[in-house]
């Protein structure tokens, strides 16, 4: 059975990598101090909590892709992007939820370190890597999709996103993760 992600669309395809469209979706979030190859190993069992009935009318969501990590903002806002990040913030990570489910329609959080929040439509250059996160192997795909949206003259803005979406027991050569970057609509490099 397939795990379920936010729609999007591929709407260019870059040198390893490419432009996908999403629409909007809803996330659960929590900002967890210390680096970032800790930071999911913090928020996991936080962010679970909820989707696992930790919230008003003890509701059980189903789990969604990918968990999203990168670096907080310093405060964040209520219109902040969903991401999870390294920064002096700390680690922002992100549980995707149902499409089936709305900002309206969510349940609460019990726990106040979760946020809801919808991620609005966004245009985001992708590019997609196998295996165990290091900070290395992270570097050098994030340097490969910044290399690929330079030679297509694109603009990239804000953090990078690690995207994960595959559960801890995956072995490490059947992992998908991947770095978003947001892409300007129009706007050449």
């Amino acid at each position: 059975m397939a795990i379920e992600e936010p729609a999007y669309e591929v709407v260019q395809k870059l040198d390893g990598a490419e432009v996908r469209l999403y629409a909007p979706y809803v996330v659960a979030e929590v900002v967890v101090d210390g680096p970032a190859e800790d930071a999911g190993n913090a928020a996991f069992p936080i962010l679970a909590g909820y989707i696992f009935g930790k919230n008003k009318g003890a509701q059980k969501l189903e789990m969604t892709a990918p968990v999203t990590q990168t670096a907080a903002p310093v405060k964040l806002a209520m219109t902040a992007p969903v991401t999870q990040t390294a920064a002096p913030g700390g680690q922002l990570v992100q549980f995707v939820l149902p499409r089936s489910v709305t900002l309206a329609t969510a349940p609460q959080p019990l726990d106040p370190r979760v946020q809801l929040r919808e991620v609005p439509a966004s245009r985001v250059a992708v590019i997609r890597y196998s295996g165990f996160w290091s900070q290395a192997n992270y570097d050098e795909h994030l340097a490969k999709l910044q290399a690929a949206l330079r030679t297509a003259q694109l603009t990239w803005t804000g953090e990078p996103v690690l995207s994960r979406y595959n559960p801890p027991i995956t072995p490490w050569f059947l992992r998908r993760n991947e770095i978003w970057l947001a892409v300007e609509e129009s706007a050449q490099r």
